[in-house]
Order: C-alpha cells, then sequence, then structure tokens
C-alpha cells in the first residue's frame, strides 16, 4: 500500500492565492492577450500578497553529468516550491501537462498549477498537478 503525504498548508494556501489571482487578472483582462501579459499581471498580483516568486528562472538539464542549455525556463515559482505554467491557447493539450510534470520532476517539487487564460470561465483553464 502507497501512502502519500499531504501538501504543506503553506502550499495550498499559495495555490489558493493563484487560482485567486488568476479570477481577478481573468475578469480585469479577459481572453485573448498574450501570455506574457497575463505573466506580468501575475507577478503584480503576487506582489500585492507578499508571495514569493521568481519569474522566467532558467531550469537546467543534466544528462550523464553533462548541463543542457536547452531554453527551459519556469514562468513562475513560487518560493521555490510551487510551480505556475501559464498558457494563453485555444485548449490545454496533453504536452502543456507533459512539460508541467517535466517541471515538477526536475526541480523535485510536487504541486503545480497549470493555467490558461484563454477560456471564456477561468476556472476551466485551471489543472492542478501533484506528484
Amino acid at each position: 500500500m502507497t501512502t502519500f503525504n499531504p501538501i504543506p498548508e503553506l502550499l495550498e494556501k499559495y495555490a489558493r492565492e493563484v487560482v485567486d489571482a488568476s479570477v481577478e487578472i481573468h475578469l480585469a483582462l479577459g481572453p485573448g492577450l498574450l501570455e506574457s501579459v497575463y505573466e506580468v499581471a501575475m507577478g503584480v498580483e503576487l506582489v500585492e500578497r507578499s508571495i514569493p516568486f521568481e519569474r522566467q528562472l532558467r531550469l537546467p538539464v543534466t544528462y550523464k553529468s553533462h548541463s543542457i542549455t536547452a531554453g527551459l525556463r519556469l514562468d513562475i515559482w513560487i518560493d521555490r516550491a510551487l510551480i505556475i505554467e501559464l498558457k494563453a491557447v485555444d485548449h490545454l493539450e496533453d504536452i502543456h501537462t507533459a512539460q508541467l510534470l517535466t517541471y515538477l520532476k526536475l526541480t523535485g517539487n510536487r504541486l503545480g498549477l497549470l493555467i490558461n487564460f484563454n477560456t471564456p470561465r477561468i476556472r476551466r483553464g485551471i489543472k492542478r498537478l501533484v506528484l
């Protein structure tokens, strides 16, 4: 029987705040903008909510003891524990989920949010992934 450790309460709080911020951003800006606009807006929301984060952080990949600079970048990394991957696409594809899962594995993080702002209702564009 496999047992899973719960996500720490602080990370759950951050995840709730990000969802709330996504709703606020979507209500103000709506769908149809570039991903980069939503990313900057999310940064504004996180600062206002006093949530520690980094944007566009380069993610190193190691293969057989070689560092590969493949251009992987985390959109938003909250407290080095919660990964936020933002999209502005017609609909989320399996490759978007795979991308976030890869980021979680490479960082050793367990919780990530995939958020697509190009939806009529933002809550339908949010996907939570837990390892």
